[in-house]
């Protein structure tokens, strides 16, 4: 089933400390309250710099998502009349970066990052597991959507494991991402809707492989150079939660986001950034010893970890 659909409401917490304030002088000082209660700031522009920074520390071997996610993250945030809801697709093989990406969207947006009332995480096989009950989770996701923005205009919902997902289930939300000034009294212009598929995976390597195999680097590929195609491959994708979705046919997703398969280098990069998240100097006979416990493919080549790095972290804590 769908979360609760009322939007979190802090009433009690909220009188408490409005009479508190009331009695110090500082009920006019909107910081004072929002120590205490998490506060939706709906004008508040996004940090470039800090945006930057969380991309280059925890993403590897995306250059692509990570100069897409910074200019459109960016640019959204800091427009004060957006004609639509920020729409992202991020595909790729598992392991590769999309589920840090939206958690990195989530904590620039509100500190709180995926723990805040204002980000919500939906996950196909948990939240809508039987397809007979497709028109019952349509309903609950108009109505969870709807509270929410109507609590927070910038909220953040992020939906997992798409490529799960029974098809026509995501066209429910199409009225929220279009093109309206509002919907039945509510704006969600200011919204962020991100999908998050495996679909599109092979599509995307296959494009990697090619660049590998000429000689270019992977630094070459551009985002031209897939999107167009990767949109294509999803729509006539029967598992890819967006099969002939009119999200795709509207050209209602902004971006189309590949994840390019992790290599070698990319697999130690993990490990290093793993070990010195634990707070462990940086031992590069570890590093090496965990990346050579990895599987690759082609079979032949052996370029690319068939798990990215899925596994750093269980493999880490054998060392």
């Amino acid at each position: 089933m769908v979360p609760g659909a009322e939007p979190f409401e802090p009433i009690t917490v909220g009188i408490a400390i409005g009479a508190a304030s009331a009695l110090t002088g500082y009920l006019s000082y909107p910081d004072f309250y929002c120590r205490f209660v998490e506060c939706c700031r709906e004008e508040q522009p996004v940090n470039a710099s800090a945006l930057k920074l969380d991309l280059e520390e925890k993403l590897f071997g995306q250059h692509l998502a990570r100069e897409v996610i910074l200019k459109a993250l960016t640019g959204f945030g800091n427009n004060r009349n957006p004609k639509k809801p920020l729409t992202l697709s991020l595909h790729g093989w598992a392991g590769t970066g999309k589920n840090f990406v939206s958690q990195i969207v989530a904590e620039n947006l509100h500190p709180k990052g995926l723990k805040s009332n204002f980000v919500h995480l939906f996950v196909s096989t948990l939240h809508f597991p039987h397809e007979q009950e497709i028109k019952l989770y349509q309903e609950q996701l108009q109505k969870w959507i709807r509270g929410n923005v109507s609590a927070c205009a910038r909220s953040v919902f992020i939906f997992d494991e798409m490529d799960k997902l029974h098809r026509g289930l995501i066209d429910a939300i199409k009225p929220f991402l279009d093109y309206y000034e509002q919907v039945d009294g509510i704006s969600y212009r200011k919204a962020i809707f991100i999908f998050l598929s495996n679909a599109g995976g092979d599509l995307i390597t296959r494009m990697a492989l090619d660049f590998w195999r000429a000689g270019k680097k992977r630094e070459d590929i551009q985002l031209k150079d897939l999107e167009s195609v990767l949109s294509l491959g999803v729509f006539n994708n029967k598992n890819s939660g967006l099969w002939h979705s009119g999200l795709i046919d509207k050209s209602l997703i902004d971006y189309f986001v590949p994840f390019l398969p992790l290599e070698y280098r990319h697999v130690k990069m993990c490990v290093r950034a793993e070990m010195k998240s634990r707070g462990f100097t940086i031992d590069e006979e570890v590093v090496t010893k965990v990346a050579d416990e990895m599987t690759f493919f082609p079979k032949e080549e052996k370029i690319y970890s068939d798990k990215g790095c899925k596994t750093v972290q269980t493999r880490l804590d054998f060392y």
